[in-house]
């Protein structure tokens, strides 16, 4: 009986998070280049007693790297990256990644994400424009170029596959593992004049929302019926002559 009850509430514990996880997906269907969360849950065995009980872990919540959806902006200064790759920038505790291409040139010329950190290159230096200088012209290798000069290259990084990611803000990422410079453009490169959408799909996260409350009221329906049977057999056992 009460194994019944410590099952319920490890998975109501576990679905608590994800209808969390969920919620925070749908909050950002909108945010550029959002990446969505998703929750990994383990099962833990139990051999306390007689017979071994199934427990389900809180879960680990882990960055998707699906990609949103590509739309076109119209400004000179929007890079969508085309592949896997990602942009870096210089945050306020080291190198952060991102995918949100919504740049910007700072008064002093500094090219900047949307947020205000400087972007960077390859090679980790900050890139500077010319505000005053006309045009910018934006190639797939990031190369720029403004007044027919190249000013510099916007740096693309690839962050390995099995590195966990941790979120910065919305759409910033930090890996465990060190990204490394690009330098083959065929399949990886950058878009000018396009932004790439929230990885988040509205309707997919909506239907993750619908079935995990199901899931959580279903579990405490099972939690009452286990406490109601619970009750009667302490009553029953507890009558006189018993």
């Amino acid at each position: 009986m009460q194994s019944a009850l410590y099952v319920g509430l490890s998975a109501q514990v576990a679905l608590e998070k994800r209808l969390q996880t969920i919620a925070n997906n749908v909050a950002n269907v909108n945010t550029a280049a959002f990446r969505t969360d998703v929750v990994k849950f383990e099962t833990v065995l139990s051999k306390a007693g007689a017979n071994p009980v199934a427990f389900s872990s809180p879960g680990d919540n882990i960055i998707s790297r699906e990609m949103g959806s590509i739309t076109e902006s119209g400004n000179p200064l929007d890079v969508a990256v085309v592949g896997q790759g990602w942009i870096a920038f210089a945050g306020p505790n080291g190198t952060v990644y991102t995918r949100d291409g919504r740049l910007q040139i700072a008064a002093n010329g500094d090219l900047q994400t949307v947020s205000g950190f400087p972007v960077i290159d390859s090679g980790g230096a900050q890139i500077t424009l010319d505000p005053n200088g006309g045009p910018v012209s934006i190639a797939r290798s990031g190369a720029i170029t403004q007044d027919n000069n190249e000013i510099g290259t916007i740096g693309l990084f690839n962050i390995p596959a099995d590195a966990n990611l941790d979120r910065y803000g919305n759409s910033g990422v930090t890996p465990n593992r060190p990204a490394t410079a690009i330098a083959d453009f065929s399949r990886d490169g950058f878009k000018q004049g396009y932004v790439e959408g929230s990885g988040a799909n509205p309707m997919m996260e909506l239907t993750k929302l619908i079935a995990a409350s199901r899931a959580f009221d279903g579990t405490n329906s099972m939690i009452e019926g286990t406490e109601s049977s619970l009750q009667n057999a302490i009553r029953t056992l507890g009558e006189p002559g018993k």
